[in-house]
């Protein structure tokens, strides 16, 4: 057994975790089903990479605004997939800027304090917790009394993604945006029993799912919640619209919704992004854990489907099937389909009904991110976070319409519903021989390569053999398997940069890789037994087929030889383990959260110039407290905000003996929070 370092406790830590060795089982149980603790879904024997080596991709023109950079292919060989022989690509890092601002702060050393620590020269506060007040009527919290109607109208539990929506131009004024991935019923409730939960503990936990929208103000440097039109929260009890080309799909119909086109609720929505026309995309993951009774179903296509999505087993861990048969894959086997999309909320209008976006396709959704190519036309991003699955992103036929109106927003809401989704294929640039799974760089320096986006779908056309288009948006992983896509390192938040308009997507880890009756090492996964993860740094053809890519990061110690920082000199940097969610400043600079570090430390979330002479130095802006992951970064001039979520889970802890204080102190239960950050002074961020 591994023991966490925390305050004074000693809890041990079980080697077999969701994350890592420093991630609790209690955290593996409730948040994905214990995932990494059975073989991974993907027992496809698809390729990992191409035997040909892409012709050099050369750049063109900026696509929009902020210097948003595309490809173009080198002529009609390249096009038509024609090996031909060219160069290396060139690296992705672009000129120096000079000094890097954004960066300036001194480095917070790893810990494992149970508090929020800071870098030197900031303050800190807390925004809203589990439980706080949202919509009209909420009554205070009272950990010891809680009820599913109080829940329906308070701040929900274990906080990932966040997002602050402005509304005046100074962002003094905004909509926070927030949601609630999943319950630890064991942490919420003293004296549960798992194996006997009540109706109200279980109708508790569906209203702490789901989003939050909270109308915020700037307050004496941090965020302050208010009343207001706009607050909302969104549960399981939320009725969502499906959308798309595989809405009323008889694959979506249920015995409540024989339609196939009405969902109550959304779950384990993990990270997210904030569209271009101002509405919120948040991604369904690991919603195969709350269903019961899957071994019930032995019709072998039937059976497959859910294996490939980790649907297995006879009860559940929250036992939800017993009060609603829509749990139990036994009475109702489609409505397990219903979730693991993309949905959509528009925050300005809290009347609004949420969209599920069936032509995004459906897959453990860590986000979906939104680029405008050079034409109108929108391209979604989204990684399927599992160990050996997909990157995956969707190009809309339709072009988005400027303006802040209503109509506008309905208009590009729907863009999201008729386009093309297609799967990423890898190509690496060395010979197979320099990729041994040490990690060590092969002779050109790098981690490099080409790649190009597979069609699987438009509309009801299907681009793969044997699978309807239905079968394609929703059995998406099984189409993907059928084409060859690459398998990768859990790809998890992925993001296009504002400023040079490169994707950035993190890899948390994959400890399986290479391990025996698993895909070895490839140059874009360059590790076996990757416990630490790296961070993917994509040139894309935005509307287009083909792109370029390297790995920005290859995370872990800076003295383990396995490690790269971009080329940056590595005794100067902060050393960083499971990259989660990434987001970025004004300046371009890329902000990684981290989630079950494994290098003995709490998670944090660490800064990293990408362009320039300090391209790949990482620094530590601050860590969270014992048990907690660090989520939904929101980086603004004046102010950052971290979701802390899972404050405490450390096992042998519980409601009956909790393992942090935080953040009430004293003798209070944890409660997951938002936390803001920001300079003493009042200046902006990372800049001294």
């Amino acid at each position: 057994m591994s023991s966490r370092p925390d305050s004074g406790r000693g809890i041990p830590l079980p080697l077999l975790t969701h994350h890592s060795a420093n991630r609790s089982s209690v955290t593996c149980e409730y948040r994905c089903g214990n995932a990494c603790a059975h073989e991974a879904p993907n027992t496809s024997e698809n390729a990992y990479f191409g035997d040909i080596v892409e012709s050099v991709l050369n750049r063109r023109g900026a696509l929009k605004a902020g210097s948003v950079l595309a490809l173009t292919v080198g002529g009609a060989a390249a096009l038509s997939g024609t090996a031909a022989a060219a160069p290396a690509p060139a690296p992705l890092a672009r000129p120096s800027r000079g000094n890097v601002p954004g960066t300036d702060f001194s480095p917070v050393a790893p810990n494992t304090a149970d508090l929020v620590v800071t870098a030197e020269g900031y303050e800190q506060g807390i925004v809203i917790r589990w439980g706080d007040p949202v919509v009209p009527g909420a009554p205070a919290f009272d950990f010891n009394k809680q009820t599913a109607a109080a829940q329906e109208k308070q701040f929900g539990y274990n906080n990932d993604f966040a997002e602050l929506v402005p509304l005046d131009p100074n962002g003094n004024e905004n909509l926070l945006v927030v949601n609630h991935e999943y319950t630890t019923e064991t942490h919420m409730f003293p004296g549960y029993d798992e194996n006997n939960p009540t109706e109200e503990q279980v109708r508790i936990a569906w209203a702490a799912h789901g989003l939050s929208v909270v109308f915020v103000k700037r307050a004496g440097g941090g965020l302050k919640p208010q009343p207001s039109k706009y607050n909302r929260r969104i549960t399981l009890n939320t009725p969502f619209e499906l959308r798309g080309p595989a809405a009323g799909s008889d694959y979506l119909k249920t015995s409540a919704d024989p339609a196939g086109r009405t969902v109550l609720g959304t779950q384990n929505n993990c990270s997210g992004s904030l569209t271009p026309w101002g509405t919120i995309l948040s991604g369904e993951e690991n919603f195969n854990q709350y269903f019961g009774n899957a071994d019930s179903i032995t019709e072998p296509t039937a059976k497959q489907r859910l294996d490939r999505y980790g649907i297995k087993g006879a009860t559940s861990t929250r036992k939800w099937e017993r009060f609603d048969k829509r749990w139990d894959v036994a009475q109702e086997p489609n409505e397990v389909n219903r979730f693991g999309w993309i949905v959509e909320i528009d925050p300005h209008d809290p009347q609004s009904t949420p969209v599920k976006h069936t032509a995004l396709g459906r897959f453990k959704h860590e986000t979906a991110s939104i680029q405008v190519a050079d034409d109108g036309r929108v391209v979604a991003y989204s990684g399927d976070d599992e160990r050996f699955d997909y990157i995956y992103k969707f190009v809309s036929n339709g072009k988005m319409k400027r303006g802040a109106s209503a109509l506008a927003r309905r208009h590009n809401m729907a863009l999201l519903d008729d386009g093309t989704l297609y799967v990423a294929k890898f190509t690496g640039n060395s010979p197979a021989g320099e990729i041994d799974g040490t990690g060590k760089l092969p002779a050109d320096g790098k981690f490099d390569g080409t790649g190009e986006w597979i069609p699987l779908a438009s509309g009801k056309k299907s681009f793969v053999p044997g699978f309807t288009a239905d079968e394609v948006y929703i059995f998406t992983r099984l189409a993907a398997d059928k084409v060859g896509a690459t398998k990768m390192d859990r790809p998890e938040d992925i993001q296009p940069n504002p400023v040079n308009g490169l994707i950035y997507c993190a890899l948390t880890n994959n400890t399986n890789r290479g391990s025996a009756g698993h895909a070895g090492a490839v140059e874009a996964n360059p590790r076996v037994g990757n416990k630490h993860g790296h961070v993917l740094e994509m040139d894309d053809d935005t509307a287009g087929t083909k792109f370029r890519w390297n790995l920005l990061l290859v995370c872990g110690d800076p003295n383990d030889p396995s490690t790269y920082f971009g080329g940056f000199d590595k005794s100067k940097v902060s050393p960083i383990s499971c990259p989660d969610n990434v987001a970025f400043d004004r300046h371009g600079n890329l902000w990684i959260s981290t989630d079950g570090n494994a290098l003995k430390s709490n998670d944090g979330l660490f800064a990293v110039p990408v362009d320039g002479p300090e391209r790949g130095r990482v620094k530590q802006f601050l860590t969270v407290p014992n048990g907690a992951e660090t989520c939904g970064p929101v980086i603004r001039d004046r102010v950052v905000t971290v979701c802390v979520q899972h404050p405490g889970e450390i096992d042998g802890a519980s409601a009956d003996n909790p393992a942090s204080h935080w953040p009430d102190g004293g003798n209070s239960q944890p409660r997951p929070s938002v936390v803001a950050i920001w300079r003493k002074d009042g200046g902006e961020i990372g800049r001294r």
